[in-house]
């Protein structure tokens, strides 16, 4: 409970990306919000959504947002389109190599718009 406080009070604004409807199920989509390419992805037919940094720490390129979503034991993860590494989308670890992460950041949909949460892009 204390820790939800912590992370509610560092939410400043949330600054809306798109309509639900621009990212089809089980896809990712690029987002510029606050001058950091942010991907976003939809996983399953509801509206579960992740974002993560777009920036793909081992090829040095802004291509996440175009893997390929899948789970690792339950997990949601995303696999670079260069090397393959996966990243689980919801702390942003690299699953094959334990000391590289992707910032995160949290997103909702709010009626029917996807809002990503800006306090977390210093």
């Amino acid at each position: 409970m204390v820790q939800a406080l912590a992370i509610r009070e560092r939410i400043t604004n949330w600054v809306d990306v798109c309509h639900l409807s621009a990212i089809k199920p089980n896809t990712g989509v690029c987002a510029l919000v606050e001058n950091q390419q942010i991907a976003i992805f939809r996983v399953g037919k509801d509206a579960d959504l992740y974002a993560i940094s777009n920036y793909d720490p081992f090829s040095k390129t802004f291509v996440l947002s175009r893997g390929i979503i899948g789970d690792r034991n339950g997990i949601p993860k995303v696999a670079s389109p260069i090397y393959k590494q996966n990243f689980n989308l919801i702390t942003g670890q690299c699953f094959d190599d334990e000391t590289v992460s992707v910032p995160t950041y949290l997103a909702r949909v709010v009626n029917d718009r996807v809002q990503v949460a800006i306090s977390d892009l210093s």
